[in-house]
């Protein structure tokens, strides 16, 4: 018999849950403060710009340290229950003490070791265990029963480099925003391509996810290999590739919209903000601006 109310409610739920929360705010947050600071470039300076501008800088600025902080929380329940996803992640090979962070590497499955290593000696003990001389599990621990590492490990370096990226532009806009009631143009520039940051760190984490806990749908219980329907893999091929494209043509003509929109309002000087931006009156920018 199977709990499938256990299955639902599993140990990784309210993880996994509070840091998608998050990383939707996130994703949000950059979306209005990169097309506002396009709006910035194109030298609107209406107050819906600051608004729409302040409003994703300062919520992004407090929500990545929060973000950061669950992430950590969730790898470490990572590391009780799955702990061949966190030898993954970690590329870590070995089971034992002194493990050190790799900050890049390509991972050698044939081989079991990582080519062209970059690393940070004792990192990955001290950020799972709080110690350099905590245990890291490792993948030979896990023959056969492990996730395919490359994906896995440049799935978690693309999210949390991604993240730190988000810390320092929220932060840095923030700064500026506060003490100066400006930006500079270079950390403006820098902040439209991030407009879709939030996107790239939240597909980098499922990525990380959801190929992290194979070869298992449900972990201990029920292999992906026992779940499979009888269907063509070329038919399954087919129809990812339809889904794959339907949503990337949706995304296109969703931002494409929103940066016609923003370029419009800061052609026209329009006082109206950017869609989900409250239109609440608000102080005017210091002289200068």
């Amino acid at each position: 018999a199977v709990d499938w109310w256990a299955i639902l409610f599993n140990p990784s739920m309210p993880y996994r849950l509070v840091h998608m929360l998050l990383a939707s705010g996130l994703t949000v947050s950059f979306l209005i403060a990169g097309l506002s600071a396009l709006r910035y470039l194109k030298g609107d300076r209406s107050e819906s710009m600051w608004k729409a501008l302040r409003t994703g800088v300062f919520t992004a600025a407090i929500l990545i340290p929060i973000q950061i902080l669950a992430g950590d929380q969730h790898g470490l329940n990572t590391l009780e229950h799955q702990p061949q996803k966190i030898a993954a992640m970690e590329a870590n090979w070995n089971t034992g003490p002194n493990v050190p962070l790799v900050l890049f590497a390509i991972p050698d499955e044939a081989a079991r070791e990582n080519r062209f290593e970059v690393t940070i000696p004792d990192g990955a003990s001290w950020i799972l265990r709080h110690s350099a001389g905590g245990v890291v599990p490792g993948l030979n621990d896990y023959p056969g029963n492990h996730p395919p590492v490359f994906p896995v490990f440049w799935g978690f370096r693309v999210m949390v480099g991604t993240g730190l990226l988000m810390l320092a532009v929220s932060w840095s806009a923030a700064f500026f925003l506060k003490r100066r009631h400006s930006l500079p143009r270079p950390l403006a520039l820098l902040m439209v391509p991030m407009t879709i940051s939030g996107w790239v760190a939240t597909l980098a984490g499922w990525y990380t996810t959801e190929i992290g806990r194979q070869p298992w749908l449900v972990t201990g219980v029920l292999r992906t290999a026992d779940a499979v329907g009888p269907v063509a893999g070329s038919h399954v091929a087919l129809t990812l590739a339809v889904y794959l494209a339907l949503y990337v043509l949706l995304l296109i003509a969703y931002l494409g919209v929103l940066v016609h929109l923003a370029l419009k309002a800061a052609k026209d000087g329009d006082t109206s903000p950017l869609p989900g931006v409250l239109n609440k009156p608000m102080s005017q920018p210091a002289a200068g601006e």
